[in-house]
């Protein structure tokens, strides 16, 4: 209950008997009258304010906002849920709709790169190697093989988190062969990527492929394509439907899809993860130009029974992995996801398929205590509508991680808001440098989950979801910054 004597004007006791005649302050139940109610985001008068401030609680104003919300026009249709956790205290200091499964877009990449550092430690690096089978003679020639041995690195020649360039990495196998007193390959180059070959050809189920001008990689082979110039055609009518929909077509397998909203150029270009196959054409090319002849070709073997020796000329390795996961988070990078979800599944069962990465995620979590129920997890990234997970269960996850060595480093992956990463036009004014959280956007789906620092010293847990909200994705950020504005003071 409110205590009245801290009111100190009669004024102020007017508007705070006009205020609680309208809305509930200490829960968030649904009350029956809100939706007769005319509810908006418009700014409270100055003494509503002062008395909201001078009167009640940070709790009681988080949990007022909820129950504006609920009748807000952007929401009161939507599935949403929100909850914010003290790990301290393991109580829920404020909740709705906490249990209820909600599709999560990218902070299911929570899950993914927790799991990824976890299993493998903050310094993991992946390494790509020049080796050369056969013999050099006194002219310099090599009578053998050269092999690019991959193991899945998924920033190779990106630039991404500090990887190095294409250029960078065949300068430096050039100087390897240098080093060997190699001057003309009478062979071919072997590219040996036995790591992921169950790399899959179609793309994970329900995956969203365009939304806001971000062409979303869909997670299959990319050989023999240049991550530097793949386009996306658009085709803005087609026979195919009468329907007023936009056709995609996949330079990876051919395989068209729809969407009913465009918001592109007509051509977009992006650069991706790539598999070693681009860097050995590029590797040949170079070595030609230079005046060091290759006579074979450029061949991929993923499995070979009687192996030749050997001899290891130079290796490339990747950023760690705290790098990467860094970059994945902050930039929301799908392709760098997935890759580490292929990885989880490869080090954890030994298969490099996404479906074995599931399963090694979904094990992973279940052993860490995570609450499984109304968890549905079919991606590294989020693309996928079929990702299911309830606010209690990110709040709770988060939570647990506070006691890992690793939590530290995980923590710093985050966005922040006001500052970087994809929170970077978010709580430009209150909270800024204070919330530290994962976003999450596909059409009509908007979540936030992550950390916030009070103004009081503590540190909190929070998730925040909507589903099929109206309205555009910007006023559905205003009204997360909104709901989360007063728990700064808790």
């Amino acid at each position: 209950m409110v205590n009245f004597r801290k009111y100190i004007s009669g004024v102020a006791v007017l508007a705070a008997g006009f205020f609680f005649a309208q809305s509930t302050v200490s829960t968030v139940l649904y009350a029956p009258g809100y939706e007769n109610q005319n509810n908006s985001l418009n700014l409270p008068s100055p003494i509503t304010s002062m008395v909201e401030k001078t009167v009640l609680s940070a709790k009681e104003l988080v949990d007022i906002n909820v129950n504006t919300m609920m009748t807000d026009p952007v929401l009161k249709n939507a599935t949403w849920g929100f909850v914010v956790y003290d790990p301290k205290t393991k109580k829920v200091i404020s909740s709705y709709n906490e249990n209820t499964p909600l599709v999560p877009a990218s902070t299911t990449k929570l899950l993914t790169t927790e799991t990824a550092m976890s299993m493998l430690g903050e310094n993991y690096r992946w390494n790509t190697q020049l080796e050369y089978s056969g013999s050099i003679d006194e002219n310099g020639v090599l009578n053998g093989n050269l092999y690019i041995v991959g193991s899945g690195d998924p920033s190779l020649g990106t630039n991404k988190a500090g990887a190095w360039a294409y250029r960078d990495i065949i300068s430096d196998f050039k100087e390897g062969l240098s080093r060997e007193g190699i001057k003309k390959v009478n062979g071919d180059i072997i590219i040996q990527t036995a790591l992921f070959k169950g790399n899959i050809t179609k793309l994970p189920e329900n995956v969203v492929w365009l939304e806001n001008n971000n062409y979303y990689l869909p997670a299959g082979t990319t050989r023999e394509i240049n991550p530097a110039n793949e386009k996306l055609i658009v085709k803005k009518s087609s026979s195919f439907s009468t329907e007023k929909r936009f056709f995609y077509v996949s330079p990876y397998n051919n395989q068209m899809v729809y969407a009913d909203k465009y918001e592109g150029d007509g051509i977009l270009t992006t650069k991706l993860p790539d598999a070693p196959a681009y860097l050995a054409n590029s590797f040949r090319t170079t070595l030609v130009k230079s005046g060091i002849p290759v006579t074979g070709k450029v061949i991929p073997k993923m499995t070979d029974a009687n192996p030749e020796n050997r001899k290891m000329v130079s290796m490339y390795k990747s950023p760690t992995l705290a790098d990467i996961i860094y970059y994945t988070n902050q930039h929301s990078d799908n392709g760098l996801a997935e890759a580490l979800l292929k990885t989880v599944g490869f080090q954890g069962v030994g298969d490099q398929t996404t479906e074995s990465g599931r399963k090694v995620v979904t094990e992973h979590l279940r052993k860490e205590g995570f609450d499984m129920m109304g968890l549905n997890y079919i991606d590294g990234s989020g693309l996928s509508r079929s990702n299911n997970v309830t606010p209690i269960s990110q709040v709770k996850f988060l939570s647990s991680l506070m006691d890992e060595k690793y939590y530290t480093t995980y923590f710093n992956s985050l966005p922040v808001g006001g500052q970087s990463g994809t929170l970077k036009r978010m709580f430009n004014g209150t909270g800024n440098g204070q919330v530290f959280a994962k976003t999450g956007t596909l059409n009509k789906v908007k979540t936030l989950a992550g950390y916030m620092k009070t103004n009081t010293g503590k540190t909190l847990v929070f998730s925040l979801m909507v589903n099929n909200y109206a309205g555009s994705v910007d006023m559905v950020k205003k009204r997360m910054e909104k709901i989360l504005e007063p728990a700064l003071d808790l």
